[in-house]
């Protein structure tokens, strides 16, 4: 596991997750997704099945994270895993199609139409960003249980630093879906570009840009 580098406390680290950790990555994922409006939107079809449909998206995600080798990046306080950050970059080969086999595992578990909603969302975000090359943070999430103490801006802080080791990538971009995180993503230097709609959910694509 490679540290890296960001100022936090002495009990609270930033590393890269290895692959024993996608699992535990997964679930505090899910649990701090599970009322996002665009994965309602997507997922929840009125067959009582969304749960089971969000951890399988949130699984392959991971997954197919990992074999691109694209960033996934921890918060850690002591040995406890609090956070999770995943970025990837749409210009390395890993945009919205994905890979043949993320798709038919996801049409598996998912469904055909959420699927399809799912990658027509992430070419939404490819389409608006003016930059040749740039990441788009996936998940940025902390564990229910440890909101509100900070961690949140030590993953942001992780975000950043990776993003600074990346001298091709002009900025990292994230869908808000949630109005209470927008006033957090401007406290972290987010700025807005543009509006994107999924569904009946609008809300501000913003990015952070690369410093150096």
């Amino acid at each position: 596991m490679n540290d890296v580098q960001v100022k936090t406390d002495s009990d609270v680290r930033a590393a890269y997750l290895s692959a024993p950790e996608l699992k535990l990555a997964a679930s505090l994922i899910y649990q701090a997704y599970h009322d996002d409006p665009v994965f309602i939107e997507l997922f929840d079809t009125g067959s009582g099945d969304y749960e089971q449909k969000l951890r399988a998206a949130i699984r392959e995600e991971l997954a197919a994270f990992w074999q691109a080798n694209q960033p996934i990046l921890g918060i850690y306080k002591g040995e406890a895993l609090v956070g999770v950050a995943c970025l990837h970059s749409p210009t390395d080969g890993f945009g919205s199609e994905r890979f043949w086999h993320w798709r038919l595992k996801m049409m598996l578990s998912a469904g055909y139409v959420s699927t399809k909603q799912m990658i027509q969302k992430e070419q939404q975000i490819i389409d608006a960003v003016p930059f040749q090359r740039f990441h788009i943070l996936s998940f940025a999430a902390i564990h229910p249980l440890h909101q509100h103490h900070g961690f949140g801006h030590y993953l942001m802080a992780a975000v950043n630093a990776t993003l600074e080791d990346d001298s091709s990538s002009e900025g990292v971009v994230i869908y808000v879906t949630s109005d209470k995180y927008k006033a957090f993503f401007k406290e972290c230097d987010y700025k807005t570009l543009t509006e994107i709609t999924v569904g009946q959910v609008t809300g501000p694509l913003m990015v952070h840009y690369r410093e150096s």
